[in-house]
């Protein structure tokens, strides 16, 4: 089956690599364009680009799929089009230039959480379960007919990150079994059926934490934005960023956002909500990478400062 691969960051890769191992044709790779990175800006190819150049595959870089770009597409005669986290939307003029279409590779259990951030929402909006399945784009924002999914459990200690790399795993295998059922022609794509959701970018704002809200609220806003944008809060125009939070159930008595570090040769940090406890395992202050929360609150017992986060 010749095919064309469409992604764009990292977790896309895994996909090409399944696809790739599974004796695809793959005729080229749509991607995004190179991207200023780091402090000094520097072009840099995304993950996706980068595996393909080693793959020895052609490249297509688009930012969007123009005319120009749905004619290459057109020469190259591919049987089917698998698109996982591109970035951008596939025009009606482009959907029926593949023989099969195109398959797409989304992360949830569709209709819940269309969009661009299914798994931060999942996580932020405290799903216990949540999945990745395969259907066929058309022009609605993710409505075509499914062709199969996968299930996984989201644990109290996942983030966003975590979930991703896990479904990106299960579903690139998927993927591959859902193109082998369309080139053999076995395969039967189902109408979604229930309530949809919408799951919107992530933003910078959406990762700010308020300690006046239930631990168990603001864990979940912290471990969907995590890694990226990051949870933090602001203290005298100044943020502090987190990494994992634990809640702490058997700590109760401290008023939201008031801090207490208990001394000890790992010292430890809890902070206040209007329930529990949370006990964060990493902090970034201001100015300064991410560090192990005891040996910053071996530092803030050393100096005698005194911080708050409500």
């Amino acid at each position: 089956m010749r095919i064309l691969f469409a992604g764009t960051p990292e977790v896309a890769v895994t996909s090409l690599n399944h696809l790739h191992a599974a004796g695809f044709d793959i005729a080229a790779v749509l991607t995004r364009p190179d991207a200023p990175l780091g402090r000094k800006r520097v072009l840099t190819p995304s993950p996706v680009a980068a595996r393909a150049e080693e793959l020895g595959l052609p490249t297509i870089k688009a930012s969007k799929i123009t005319a120009e770009v749905t004619e290459e597409i057109a020469d190259l005669g591919v049987d089917a089009a698998a698109i996982v986290a591109f970035g951008g939307l596939v025009p009606q003029a482009a959907l029926g230039v593949p023989t099969h279409g195109w398959i797409n590779l989304h992360f949830s259990l569709l209709p819940q959480w269309r969009g661009a951030a299914p798994v931060q929402q999942s996580i932020i909006h405290g799903d216990d379960i949540t999945g990745a399945v395969t259907f066929q784009l058309e022009t609605g924002l993710d409505t075509g007919p499914v062709f199969g999914q996968v299930t996984e459990a989201i644990g109290e200690l996942d983030t966003a990150g975590t979930m991703l790399e896990k479904l990106s795993n299960s579903g690139s295998m998927l993927l591959v079994q859902t193109l082998q059922a369309i080139d053999a022609g076995t395969a039967q794509g189902v109408p979604q059926a229930g309530s949809h959701t919408y799951a919107p970018k992530i933003t910078d704002v959406d990762a700010e934490l308020d300690f006046t809200r239930t631990a168990t609220e603001i864990r979940r806003r912290a471990h969907g934005t995590t890694p990226f944008p990051g949870a933090w809060v602001k203290v005298e125009d100044q943020r502090y960023k987190f990494g994992l939070l634990h809640e702490r159930r058997d700590v109760t008595d401290l008023a939201p956002g008031e801090l207490r570090i208990e001394p000890g040769k790992q010292p430890r940090v809890f902070i206040g909500t209007s329930t529990w406890a949370l006990e964060p395992t990493t902090i970034q202050p201001p100015g300064k990478k991410m560090m192990n929360a005891s040996d910053w609150a071996r530092g803030m017992l050393t100096q005698g400062t005194k911080v708050s986060f409500a």
